[in-house]
């Protein structure tokens, strides 16, 4: 029975997943998960340089997770996200790293990320050949992919990641002012209008939703009772109650609210602004969630390479 195993270094954990396929099925049988809480947007230099105690923070969870596992290293295919990928130490952290565990980890350009989520997210619905819209907004980045066939037709990665807009536009996740909001919208907004070629819903198709951001408002957006939301679904007006309670709201509680998870509040109000933005701009009024994502996307094509 074959196996793939992936090691996902990213700002909040760093995720150790094994997977298989039984014969005769189609989908992924979850052999090993193992997590290590990180939380490296408290490590990062003004200019992104991740500090010394991130460095050792990652090393540490590197190591832990290879020791729960009896996979061989040279099996993992372990990967850092955008906090460690967009780094400007980010050669000497996978140095380090290296030197302390034996695991080179690897980085993937955010273009690749966004075609792997839409590979991900094309299986997870059932291979069907219907057009599809694929939103992934990740801590650094966001990326966008779209196609009717099993790989995309376009795909776009842009630097408007939750943990970016925080960094730049909130710090410590508050908003100062309305206007101060007002002028992250807009920001947001250009920003999105200026990429050439972003793909909108096809007649017939479908939009989904991938990233914890998505996920967690979805389940705010229930909670609150707000129409055509579910732990599965999210419509632009749940995107917009569930900002508005987030802005309203001190960073420090925000881990209280039904579906946001502590260690995400402080980024959580800029998730709501990006998701509102990308939603707008890609004039997509609601969104199907899709728990898969980048790392579900190399673990299927992995598992295929082994054929």
């Amino acid at each position: 029975m074959r196996q793939a195993a992936v090691l996902d270094v990213g700002c909040h954990s760093a995720l150790l997943t094994v997977v298989r396929r039984p014969r005769g099925h189609d989908g992924l049988e979850t052999v090993l998960s193992h997590k290590v809480r990180l939380s490296l947007h408290r490590m990062l230099a003004p200019d992104g340089q991740l500090d010394e105690h991130g460095i050792r923070s990652v090393q540490r969870a590197v190591a832990e997770t290879m020791d729960a596992t009896s996979a061989e290293q040279s099996h993992v295919f372990a990967f850092a996200t955008s906090v460690i990928r967009d780094a400007p130490n980010r050669d000497e952290v996978i140095a380090r790293i290296a030197g302390a565990t034996g695991m080179r980890l690897r980085v993937l350009p955010g273009r690749e990320e966004a075609r792997l989520a839409y590979v991900a997210a094309r299986h997870w619905t059932g291979h069907t050949s219907d057009p599809m819209l694929v939103l992934d907004i990740g801590g650094g980045t966001v990326e966008i992919a779209s196609g009717d066939a099993r790989e995309p037709r376009t795909v776009h990665s842009l630097p408007l990641g939750a943990r970016t807009i925080t960094r730049r536009w909130l710090p410590g996740g508050a908003v100062s002012s309305s206007r101060r909001l007002v002028k992250v919208r807009q920001h947001l907004r250009r920003e999105l209008s200026r990429q050439p070629g972003l793909p909108t819903p096809e007649p017939g198709g479908h939009v989904l939703a991938s990233s914890k951001t998505f996920i967690q408002l979805a389940r705010l957006a229930a909670a609150q009772g707000e129409p055509s939301c579910s732990r599965g679904s999210l419509s632009l007006s749940g995107v917009r109650a569930s900002l508005d309670l987030l802005a309203d709201m001190d960073p420090a509680h925000r881990g209280d609210l039904p579906g946001i998870s502590a260690h995400r509040a402080e980024q959580s109000l800029a998730g709501a602004l990006i998701a509102e933005a990308l939603m707008e701009v890609c004039e997509a009024t609601s969104v199907e969630i899709c728990p898969w994502s980048t790392r579900e996307g190399l673990l299927l094509e992995r598992l295929a390479s082994r054929r």
